[in-house]
């Protein structure tokens, strides 16, 4: 299993980004979706995440810090989740991390750059 961010970058506060994350082998269909971050100084944190669920039964669920302002989706015509990230601020600023994980088995990403500044 591989997963691929990107749209990773600079942006300045109040912007917005996209971040996406390409899975291999149809992984999306049988793992649950995950975003994390870490900056630096920090432990990773949970960021947003997509159960496997379909119609009613599909959660997502939030960091405090970031609802109402971002969105885990999938694509599944493309096996791509994404995270769009609206009203960024500098404690934005983070290396995201794309996950699929189901159990105690843990797929990750390699990480994508995401820094707020003026």
């Amino acid at each position: 299993v591989q997963l691929v961010e990107s749209g990773g970058g600079l942006v300045q506060p109040g912007g917005s980004l996209r971040l996406s994350c390409a899975g291999s082998g149809r992984v999306f269909s049988f793992y649950n979706l995950a975003w994390y971050r870490q900056a630096p100084g920090n432990q990773r944190e949970l960021v947003a995440e997509r159960n496997t669920g379909v119609g009613s039964r599909q959660t997502k669920t939030y960091a405090e810090s970031v609802k109402g302002r971002f969105t885990i989706s999938r694509e599944e015509s493309n096996d791509i989740v994404s995270l769009q990230m609206h009203d960024l601020t500098p404690e934005d600023t983070a290396v995201y991390y794309c996950n699929a994980h189901v159990g105690d088995i843990h797929y990750w990403g390699q990480g994508t750059q995401v820094t707020v500044a003026s």
